[in-house]
């Protein structure tokens, strides 16, 4: 909020002073002594007009002084730097604001907007690992930042329900369907391998008996329901729940396949070669054709992936987002491609990739095989360290970084693990509004002038910049931007409660300090929800 001010300030000054068209930028003081914020801009004006970059300053200093009422000094250092000093009461009335606007951070840059949130995805062969938990919580956060900032999100879950791994997964449970009743059978050599096979084998023999024949539908089309029914449960205890689920069955049902690939034929853009049918993307900036058709007859993840992009952008959303592995990396460019060689608009697709994540018990990797169902389930992990660790765990880094999980950290329950901290901060507030709550105080009487100890002005000016953390995490689609605001600003309410005392002699200083508590606690619980974790009262 203060930057985009002190920018706007700066601007009317330079046009007042017949400076235009400039890319004015603002950045935090490097030294606190010089004051809060920052800008080069009379070096920039300097090379322009061959002017003294100093004597520039003070035009600006001069023309900016006399019009702006939250600048409570400004400064000049060599060899032209501008530095400004904020008033205090600007930060007081951001204080009344945060106490007295239950949407202070929210905004309307997605009003009357519609975004598509795909995320998840999985295929429903198996119980969701940990793997999936990363996908899972940063769709689910990424969907609750637009919807913070007006947005009406559709959350969207895409899976193939007629592939090769499906297949699998019917041989596998066919297979011990029939050496649960003591038959010999042959169990498939790629073929799944976890407990939970033999359970759905189980639960065909008492819902359809002991007489279900070789190759039967039922080998499909039940695991299929059982092991989706299985993954929404685990994702409703996460608090995650889907608006829409595609397949990609539908899209060869409906004809959407067949319609793609007719049109990328008559714009030359298929060939067939080895008994493969090839996206001709060499003609389009490519270095490589790619497979769009196996010689098997399989097809890529490419083509029912564009087919299903082609109904999403059809659909006319606003914003089109997907969070995919690592793994996807060189398959969307092709998807965004073959869009566009069909006339359709792609600019609001937008691709977060996250690395990939790795558990570590006493400091030593653990290894696992989805396959070979050798894996911490997300279930698993749920219950081993609770929701909240884990969605908080799995946004604390950047997605561009690989994610160690350290389990021993996520259960411990101290100052070390992050969300206990931030927790922590939250129950410790609530405490001392209790407090005074119970002896019949007017809390809504302060005096905010008394907040001038430096821990109160640290604290006062953290919590001012949540408004521009959310709108940064909303350009960047960038969680952890929000995960690491939180932990800052716990670090320094918790470093205000040391240094202030908050319940003293004096009743109005408390009052005032309970105002700056109640404030961070309004911040804290608007962060933690845009995370999707609990803001306890109690500890």
């Amino acid at each position: 909020m203060i930057v985009e001010i002190i920018i706007n300030d700066l601007n009317s000054a330079l046009v007042k002073l017949g400076y235009s068209n400039i890319d004015v930028k603002v950045s935090k003081c490097k030294n606190p002594e010089f004051g809060d914020f920052s800008s080069s801009i009379p070096l920039v004006l300097g090379k322009i007009h061959k002017k003294t970059p100093i004597d520039i300053a003070h035009q600006i200093r001069s023309e900016m002084i006399s019009s702006s009422n939250i600048l409570d000094e400004i400064t000049i250092t060599d060899p032209g730097f501008i530095n400004f000093k904020i008033s205090l009461e600007y930060y007081f009335g951001i204080l009344n604001d945060i106490l007295n606007d239950s949407d202070f951070g929210k905004s309307n840059i997605g009003k009357n907007k519609t975004a598509n949130v795909e995320f998840v995805s999985a295929n429903p062969t198996g119980p969701l690992t940990v793997g999936h938990g990363r996908n899972a919580i940063l769709g689910d956060v990424v969907s609750n930042i637009l919807e913070w900032n007006g947005y009406e999100v559709t959350r969207e879950y895409y899976f193939n329900n007629a592939g090769r791994q499906m297949r699998i997964l019917s041989k596998s449970v066919e297979a011990r369907y029939f050496e649960n009743l003591g038959k010999s059978f042959d169990f498939p050599v790629d073929g799944y391998e976890g407990e939970y096979i033999a359970d759905i084998a189980e639960e065909i023999i008492d819902v359809y008996g002991k007489d279900v024949k070789f190759d039967d539908l039922v080998f499909s089309s039940f695991p299929e329901k059982m092991m989706f029914e299985h993954i929404k449960n685990t994702l409703s205890v996460l608090g995650i729940k889907f608006d829409e689920f595609s397949n990609e069955k539908t899209f060869y049902d409906n004809g959407d396949i067949e319609k793609l690939l007719s049109e990328l034929k008559a714009k030359d853009l298929l060939y067939e070669k080895d008994g493969a049918t090839w996206f001709k993307t060499t003609s389009l900036g490519k270095e490589k054709d790619r497979v769009f058709i196996k010689g098997t007859g399989e097809p890529t993840y490419r083509l029912p992936d564009t087919a299903y992009h082609r109904n999403k952008v059809e659909r006319g959303f606003d914003l089109i987002i997907d969070v995919f592995g690592a793994d996807h990396m060189d398959t969307y460019p092709d998807v965004v491609l073959a869009l566009q060689a069909l006339g359709l608009k792609t600019e609001h697709i937008k691709v977060l990739l996250y690395q990939f994540v790795t558990l570590l018990r006493g400091g030593e990797k653990i290894k696992m095989s989805t396959r070979k169902a050798t894996f911490i389930s997300l279930d698993d992990l749920v219950d081993e360290v609770g929701v909240d660790v884990v969605r908080y765990f799995f946004v604390m880094r950047g997605i561009n970084t690989h994610l160690n999980f350290d389990l021993d950290l996520a259960a411990d329950q101290s100052d070390k693990n992050p969300v206990y901290y931030l927790q922590y901060a939250h129950a410790r507030i609530c405490n001392i509004i209790n407090r005074i709550e119970s002896q019949g105080k007017d809390l809504n009487v302060y005096n905010q002038s008394l907040l001038t100890h430096e821990c109160e002005i640290v604290l006062l000016k953290q919590l001012e910049l949540f408004p521009n953390i959310v709108l940064s995490a909303l350009d960047s689609l960038e969680p952890q931007i929000i995960a690491s605001y939180l932990q800052v600003t716990a670090t320094k309410f918790h470093k205000y409660y040391a240094n202030c005392r908050i319940i003293n002699e004096d009743e109005d200083l408390t009052l005032s300090r309970i105002a700056l508590a109640r404030a961070t606690k309004n911040i804290l619980n608007s962060g933690l929800s845009i995370l999707g974790i609990n803001a306890p009262e109690k500890m």
